[in-house]
């Protein structure tokens, strides 16, 4: 069969008749106990182990090895001992690949990411101790077990995890996410080497699955319970941890299935990232197979794509008819060599040739069609690329930008439900004026970082009152998880790219003022929103009068519940260090129009600058979670106590967490 892949001539009937290979059982060095350990077929997960380049002296972890190095069979987490006696997290090194008909086991086989194995995923790692013979191993478990003694596990049990729903789904990308900031601050503090402050999603997804804090532990055909199409995540660990896509880095990701005759290899689903040839026109891609000489050198010899893995796997598809997961991977805007990736829904495998392409080997197509009805997803995206490079593409538009350049990105203004052509008259202001200086138990001192404050400067003032961490990673997202942030002020010496002032910089991404049906207006935003990242200040005039009666008040001495309260031990409100009331009525921003949500994907946090000696207040808002595009920004209005009947107001929210009232 392989032979005959290489001729001109090529009798595709030969190349579709065979049989599985039982070679796409996972296959283990012999360090692990037996050179040849292949996975017995009962196992509730049998897949390849995730793989790509990983950090400095990442083993294989749950679910793929146990702590003898036999095959895990998806043992239970235990939730009575999860922080007291913790699944050791054992050295992040990586074991040498295994030839043969075994998968390799360092992260980086021939079935690598299309898109990253040109960037050396098969370069040796280094030692896992930096520095001084630290243990990067040894504080990375000291962090994860500290951040894990914060909540409450019992959520990850196994009884639960077998039925997910999007609050189980959201609890365990919520995990991650926190974990992956923590570590991250970790790394970034100190004397640490900054290829394992990259690594930290890595590193935390590691630990999730050595834990079992996964979700969707047996693989299945179809879509993923708990996962809308449309949904987005920034790192393949994640597809990894809630069970859309096995592999880390491999393209392909594939399952056995029983049919009327025999057992047979079929694909779940694939990422498309654009590292081969994928073409793609709406909602039909045409996707490259694995392996070959994709990245050929110029003393390689010539290697043509086999039909095996996954290759065979979508073949199999093929003529199975089978659904597939199709994951588009496209450019992050704010990280220009990261990615985003978006469910962009089920497809099917129509059609599969061998196309000879430049450098005179073959490869494997494989046209796929998506199965009508969805929502949209990846066109989406592509409309919105259309509205960046011309605002008249865009329906609906009633003004193009209603911020009048206050912002430093536009803010359109627009209605496709009816005929109204504005949200009534009011002075745009992109932040806070004048708000009254607070006491803060912290000294009103300046710092002097003419380059911007650095990690683990322990000179910079601005990085002492944080406890000393910079609040925020280079892209905006937030590392506290404090009842204040401390940004450095106009006194302070560093440049307003500095990363202790984010919040000042103005608008990370392009915003829409949209007309709801049902609320009137609302906030969306047209780019894609990390969990944790800064999306806009609430700004607007400070007044002294709790009983201001308008739709445009934001007050901190009401109560709120924590951004992660799915996650917390008890179900508590919080309360804040200082009283501030806002109104966005005649005065305010963007942020005057984020409706109310019982389930909100936006939460508030205090921040307090430093100007002159003194102290002000101000008011962020940042994403509880991932946010797609196009879906609209809600916080949680918060709860006055006591407060009478009257005054409550009806929630149209939708959301299954709806009280059915807000104040």
């Amino acid at each position: 069969m392989e032979q005959g892949l290489g001729s001109e001539t090529l009798d595709k009937s030969r190349v579709l008749n065979v049989k599985p290979l039982r070679c796409l059982e996972p296959m283990f060095p012999p360090d692990f106990g037996s050179s040849q350990f292949s996975s017995p077929q009962s196992a509730n997960f049998v897949c390849a182990p995730p793989t790509g380049p990983f950090p400095p002296g990442v083993t294989s972890f749950f679910p793929f090895l146990s702590q003898n190095g036999s095959l895990n069979q998806a043992t239970p987490f235990d939730v009575n001992h999860a922080v007291q006696s913790p699944t050791p997290i054992r050295s992040f090194r990586t074991p040498m690949s295994q030839n043969g008909n075994g998968y390799p086991m360092n992260f980086g086989d021939e079935s690598s990411s299309k898109s990253d194995k040109s960037k050396g995923s098969s370069k040796k790692m280094k030692n896992s101790q930096i520095g001084d013979g630290v243990d990067v191993d040894a504080e990375v478990e000291v962090v994860a077990n500290s951040f894990f003694s914060s909540y409450d596990l019992t959520k990850f049990h196994s009884s639960r995890l077998v039925d997910q729903d999007k609050e189980t789904v959201d609890c365990v990308l919520m995990m991650f996410d926190l974990l992956r900031r923590r570590i991250a601050q970790h790394d970034d503090s100190g004397n640490k080497s900054s290829s394992l402050a990259r690594n930290a999603n890595l590193k935390a997804g590691a630990i999730l699955l050595n834990k079992g804090i996964r979700t969707c532990t047996k693989k299945r055909i179809g879509s993923v319970s708990g996962i809308d199409v449309g949904d987005i995540f920034f790192f393949r660990m994640e597809l990894c941890v809630v069970g859309m896509h096995a592999p880390s880095m491999s393209g392909i990701d594939y399952m056995s299935m029983k049919t009327h005759s025999s057992e047979e290899c079929v694909a779940v689903s694939i990422v498309s990232s654009g590292g081969y040839e994928d073409v793609d026109d709406g909602d039909v891609l045409i996707y490259s197979g694995q392996g070959g000489n994709m990245y050929k050198k110029a003393q390689d010899t010539i290697s043509d794509q086999k039909l095996v893995k996954g290759n065979l796997a979508l073949e199999k598809s093929l003529h199975q008819g089978n659904d597939v997961r199709v994951i588009r991977g496209v450019k992050d805007i704010a990280h220009p060599t990261g990615k985003v990736y978006i469910y962009d829904g089920i497809y099917r495998v129509q059609e599969s040739w061998i196309e000879k392409v430049k450098g005179g080997y073959n490869i494997f197509k494989y046209k796929l069609g998506r199965k009508p009805g969805q929502p949209q997803a990846f066109t989406m995206w592509k409309s919105i690329q259309q509205w960046k490079e011309s605002i008249s593409s865009r329906t609906g538009v009633i003004l193009p930008d209603l911020t009048s350049g206050a912002e430093n990105l536009p803010v359109c203004l627009v209605n496709e439900v009816d005929e109204e052509k504005s949200p009534g008259y009011f002075t745009y202001s992109s932040s806070l004026k004048n708000p009254k200086p607070i006491n803060s138990p912290q000294p009103s001192t300046s710092c002097s970082c003419r380059g911007g404050c650095q990690p683990g400067n322990s000179n910079c003032g601005c990085i002492q009152k944080n406890g000393g961490f910079l609040p925020y990673t280079s892209l905006g997202v937030l590392l506290n998880s404090n009842s204040l942030i401390y940004e450095c002020g106009s006194s302070c010496s560093c440049p307003l790219n500095c990363r202790g002032k984010i919040s000042q910089a103005g608008l990370k991404v392009r915003l829409e003022v949209f007309k709801t049906n049902d609320k009137g207006w609302g906030l969306r935003s047209w780019d894609p929103i990390r969990a944790g990242a800064f999306i806009c200040e609430y700004a607007g005039e400070v007044v002294t009068s709790r009983e201001v009666d308008n739709n445009y008040i934001f007050d901190t001495t009401r109560s709120y519940k924590p951004f992660d309260v799915i996650l917390r031990k008890q179900n508590e409100l919080l309360k804040v260090p200082y009283p501030l009331v806002i109104s966005s009525k005649d005065v305010g921003n963007v942020a005057r129009f984020m409706n109310h949500s019982c389930d909100p994907d936006v939460y508030w946090q205090l921040i307090v600058r430093e100007n002159k000696n003194e102290s002000n207040l101000h008011v962020g808002l940042f994403a509880i979670k991932h946010i797609p595009p196009m879906k609209e920004l809600t916080f949680d209005y918060g709860v006055v106590e006591s407060e009478k009947e009257e005054r409550k107001k009806k929630c149209l929210c939708g959301s299954p967490k709806c009280s059915g009232y807000y104040f």
